[in-house]
């Protein structure tokens, strides 16, 4: 009998955004494929039993290679096993969740795809700002920050007629980002927030313009994982900021017990 393969959203970070369905699926799989920024809490909702296989991936650096991952998913099906492959964000968000289902159909592998909270709304939310606004944002986009030699990113449209852009890993290639959003007529004093490690203990945000923002990024020591949020809307986060002035009062909220589940 062959298995299922659940692409899994895992969410941004803090164990609580999990969806019901995807919590339901980890406790459920027998076996669990997860990456580097995949809360290691959500693990221990696991079943005793089940195998974890740890496919995380640095710049330069994998700990499994996707041609792996992928193998590896048909192999536990045709096994029999409730396979986990257990992403960060949202699976068809720069997750390569795409690339993987197209792998499973391929070999005639049942799977689903359980959505997750992708960073680029989540992380501006917990720094307190809304990727829209009726004063500030009628559009927003996702864009890649890991831009190739042979860059496919369309930053006229994207300065010229996007309101909130939110870049996900862009923090190394930030001069060119920025040198891109300018030169395609992006106003130099628009607002930009990194948020580092965005809805964990972790988090913190450093508020910038295009302008200021490689001197800043500079001096605060940001790094990956961070998303970039440009536009208006950052205005908006020194209202709306709550998570990392209150996190005393989230951590002491965190007691649901997801097991009866």
């Amino acid at each position: 009998m062959i298995g299922k393969v659940y692409l899994v959203g895992a969410g941004p970070g803090d164990v609580d955004l999990i969806t019901v369905k995807g919590l339901k699926c980890i406790q459920n799989a027998d076996v669990i494929i997860y990456d580097r920024l995949v809360n290691k809490g959500l693990l221990e909702y696991a079943k005793e039993s089940v195998e974890l296989i740890y496919a995380g991936k640095l710049p330069n650096y994998h700990a499994l290679k996707q041609e792996t991952i992928n193998a590896f998913l048909v192999k536990y099906a045709k096994k029999g096993k409730n396979v986990v492959r257990l992403k960060g964000g949202d699976p068809f968000i720069f997750g390569r969740g795409g690339e993987e289902a197209t792998y499973l159909v391929e070999r005639g592998v049942s799977f689903e795809i359980v959505p997750g909270i992708t960073s680029g709304i989540a992380a501006p939310a917990y720094a307190g700002i809304p990727v829209t606004h009726r004063d500030y944002s009628s559009s927003f986009a996702f864009v890649t920050g890991h831009c190739k030699e042979e860059d496919t990113v369309k930053w006229a449209s994207l300065a010229k007629g996007i309101d909130t852009l939110a870049i996900y890993m862009g923090v190394n290639n930030l001069p060119y980002i920025r040198h891109q959003l300018i030169s395609n007529g992006k106003h130099q004093d628009t607002p930009v927030a990194l948020i580092h490690y965005g809805t964990t203990e972790q988090q913190r945000t450093v508020i910038s313009t295009l302008k200021n923002v490689i001197t800043d990024v500079e001096k605060e020591k940001i790094t990956n994982p961070s998303m970039i949020i440009v536009g208006e809307v950052v205005k908006l986060h020194h209202q709306l900021q709550w998570f990392e002035t209150n996190y005393n009062v989230i951590t002491e909220q965190k007691n649901i017990n997801y097991s009866s589940l």
